[in-house]
């Protein structure tokens, strides 16, 4: 079957590839550089799927898709561009793109997606985000481009959201940036970190209380869920949530309701829900402590946001963005060379994004010269001293891998096999550290005193043994 498609590109190379391409999936291509010369084509022709570049020789290609969809609502269109930002993936969603491919991008996947947009010849609705300027997220490597995909394509609806990443990765940045370029940008956004909040005081922190509900409860409290009534409620680190609030919090997941503590009253509440966690959810849901359902009701739309260690084309840019950044809040003007960026990238970053900004705004701070260079970061990073617990860490981590490796569990036994092994140790130390005191070890490891208590008759161990009389 042919398809007729429009390529609109002023690089002469790119456009010579994706011709080709094309042409051996049995399109008929017709191709030109200049905006001007598109809508020559276009008012000429009939197309099933056209491609365009973003910065044309005479004028911006996204900002001028509306006018094409005014005389071709059907046309799929496809954006290239080699300002591989947030601001761009979302500029291309809201001006109707059926799909964007930042630059260099895989060739193949680019010919899927053309044919599959020209077979089914469908648009779509034209958003109506801002751009937005001043863009929280920066990074323009390929894992970054795949976040940036998946904001642009939530920002029109209010599917719930649930952002995985390790600590530091802007987890809650992500969930800013989907509010503030989304549907929701004119209501509230709030956050509330389920591991910053005590145990019995969450329910009250999330939905509220009336005055007497408790001792202390000498007002009434409007809760989370209130607040963000018409916008957007960020649940951070939702993996540490006490089982007690998930119940509550899945029913007023499924009601779009909630109680007051103490209340009687429901309240009916409209708020799009992003939760986040730097835990790997199906380990908590294996041993109870975390609700399936609640997961799967949280869990609709993912989006994994990559270690900086994945991400190391981004370490540079992101150090020159602190330091701009750093001087703005008014902090010694410093500038990094080549080679301090280079330096940058013999560091793990365990802490991810937030460790390289604090790095980069200490060494704005104290460095005894304006220039960055590589023997300054280099002797910035030594002194810091982390290098030395990344390479312990990295070494548990081959250890476990080896012991793995050689170990003979059964078929189903693997789990709880291995994490009963590793967990001997954890909670022997745990007791060690804390002379045998229960509670403490409980508070220590982040879990309650039952689970303690359950957990070392299953793995033998005897509290007493750890005592300082012991």
């Amino acid at each position: 079957m042919s398809r007729r498609a429009l390529l609109v590109e002023d690089d002469a190379s790119i456009a010579t590839v994706i011709t080709a391409a094309l042409e051996d999936e049995a399109f008929t291509v017709d191709r030109c550089a200049r905006i001007s010369e598109r809508d020559r084509l276009l008012a000429n022709g009939s197309y099933d799927v056209m491609l365009t570049d973003v910065m044309l020789l005479d004028g911006d290609g996204i900002e001028t898709l509306p006018q094409v969809q005014a005389g071709h609502p059907d046309l799929p269109i496809i954006i290239l561009s080699a300002q591989n930002t947030l601001d761009t993936a979302v500029r291309a969603t809201d001006r109707g793109a059926f799909e964007y491919f930042p630059k260099p991008f895989d060739l193949d996947e680019l010919v899927r997606a053309a044919t599959q947009a020209a077979d089914s010849h469908k648009g779509i609705e034209e958003g109506e985000a801002d751009q937005g300027e001043g863009m929280p997220l920066i990074g323009r490597s390929k894992p970054m481009q795949d976040v940036y995909r998946m904001i642009a394509r939530v920002l029109q609806n209010d599917l719930s959201v649930l952002v995985l990443g390790e600590s530091g990765t802007g987890k809650e940045l992500v969930a800013e940036a989907i509010h503030e370029l989304g549907s929701r940008r004119t209501g509230p956004f709030v956050a509330v970190n389920a591991a910053a909040i005590p145990r019995d005081l969450i329910e009250s922190e999330l939905f509220g209380h009336e005055k007497g509900a408790f001792t202390g409860a000498t007002t009434r409290n409007i809760g989370k869920f209130e607040q963000a009534h018409g916008g957007t409620l960020f649940l951070d680190e939702i993996g540490d949530m006490p089982p007690e609030a998930q119940t509550r919090l899945l029913r007023a997941l499924q009601s779009g309701r909630i109680r007051r503590v103490g209340g009687n009253e429901e309240i009916s509440v409209n708020v799009r829900i992003i939760a986040a966690t730097n835990r790997e959810m199906e380990p908590l849901i294996a041993v109870g402590q975390f609700r399936e359902d609640l997961f799967y009701r949280l869990n609709v739309v993912p989006i994994r946001l990559p270690a900086l260690r994945d991400r190391t084309d981004d370490i540079e840019p992101l150090a020159r963005h602190f330091l701009h950044q750093a001087a703005s809040e008014g902090l010694p003007r410093r500038r990094l060379t080549e080679d301090g960026a280079k330096a940058l990238l013999r560091r793990s970053w365990r802490g991810n994004v937030r460790e390289l900004r604090n790095f980069i705004y200490r060494a704005a701070l104290l460095a005894r010269e304006d220039v960055l260079d590589g023997r300054v970061i280099g002797e910035m990073l030594a002194e810091s001293g982390s290098e030395e617990d990344v390479r312990a860490s990295d070494c548990i981590g081959d250890a476990i891998s080896k012991w793995l490796e050689n170990s003979s569990f059964a078929d189903g036994e693997l789990y709880h096999g291995a994490l009963a092994e590793l967990e001997k140790p954890l909670f022997a130390h745990a007791l060690a550290r804390t002379g045998g005191n229960q509670l403490r070890a409980a508070r220590l490891l982040g879990i309650n005193r039952n689970t303690l208590r359950k957990r070392l008759t299953e793995l033998g161990l005897e509290p007493e043994q750890f005592t300082e009389e012991a």
